[in-house]
This record gives C-alpha cells, sequence and structure tokens, in this order.
C-alpha cells in the first residue's frame, strides 16, 4: 500500500466518521461543524486525485457556507439545545431497513460499473488534468457537455434558501 492509498483511507475515514457525527449530534453548532470536516475531507480528496482548482473552490465555497451556517444557526436557535423528538420502535426499524436499502443501492451501483474489484487507483497523469481553459469552457458553455445550465440552477436554489432563511428570522 502506498502512501496515495494511506492518504485516500484516512480522508475516507474522516468524510465517514464526520458525516456519521453530523447527522447524529444534537446540537446544531456541532453539526455544522462536522459537516466542515466532510467538506474539507472532499476538497482533500480532489488534491489527492490533482484537481487543485476543485479543492480550492471547495474550501472558500464551503468554509464560507459553514460561517453562515453558523450565524443561522445561531440566530435562529439563540444557542440553545433543541428538543428532539422521541424515537419510537417503528421509526427506528423503518430508517434501519431504508438506510440498508439505500446502502444496497449503492452497493449495486459500485458492482454494475465494475468499481468493487477493479485495480487500485493510482495518481493521475498530467495529461489527464483538464487545463483551466478547459475548465472555465465547460462552466460557461451551453453545450453538450456545458455546466451553465445546473450552475444557475444551484444560483436560484441558493438564492431561495437565503429568502426563506430571512422570512424564518424575520417572524421569530
Amino acid at each position: 500500500m502506498n502512501a496515495y492509498n494511506i492518504m485516500f483511507v484516512i480522508l475516507a475515514v474522516l468524510i465517514l466518521c464526520s458525516s456519521v457525527a453530523t447527522v447524529v449530534t444534537k446540537s446544531i453548532i456541532r453539526a455544522a461543524t462536522y459537516l466542515l470536516f466532510v467538506l474539507l475531507g472532499t476538497a482533500g480528496l480532489y488534491f489527492l486525485l490533482g484537481y487543485t482548482f476543485l479543492g480550492s473552490v471547495q474550501t472558500m465555497v464551503y468554509a464560507g457556507g459553514i460561517i453562515v451556517l453558523y450565524v443561522f444557526s445561531i440566530l435562529l436557535t439563540s444557542g440553545q439545545q433543541e428538543k428532539l423528538s422521541q424515537n419510537s420502535a417503528l421509526k427506528t426499524l423503518a430508517a434501519i431497513l431504508l438506510s440498508l436499502a439505500g446502502f444496497g443501492v449503492v452497493v449495486g451501483i459500485f458492482w454494475a460499473h465494475g468499481f468493487i474489484g477493479a485495480e487500485t487507483l493510482s495518481a493521475p497523469s498530467e495529461a489527464a488534468t483538464p487545463s483551466m481553459k478547459e475548465i472555465g469552457g465547460y462552466m460557461l458553455s451551453t453545450g453538450r457537455h456545458g455546466y451553465l445550465l445546473p450552475f444557475e440552477a444551484v444560483s436560484v436554489l441558493l438564492l431561495a434558501c437565503i429568502v426563506g432563511g430571512l422570512l424564518i428570522a424575520r417572524k421569530r
């Protein structure tokens, strides 16, 4: 096992543990902090793959997003611990069954596309890494491989979230 694979395993464990902690914690501030670790681990994977631009953008955008999440969580909850509803045995059983079904779907997708049992990953070559000009062309094109429409859809979604957050904060 080389250093590349060891670093991948470390980042994968960080992402997995932080994502589980994000879901199970009772404090919204801690959940936001664990989410920050998940997003930083994802940026680490981008850096590991040689996509320094995507890793940098991931870090800058989501670090700012987590700061906004901190502000909204403190303003909307006034720093109090929220009471969680009591889980019944039926809810717990349904959650376990849905989790297993989701896990089965993910394993099925990995199996169908040949990711399970494939050779170990290796670092990408410099020839396989797209240039900044190619990335910019993909981001701003509307053609077959263009990402302008999804980019604009995400920006409208984020605007709707901001307006919704402001309306919720205004009612309180």
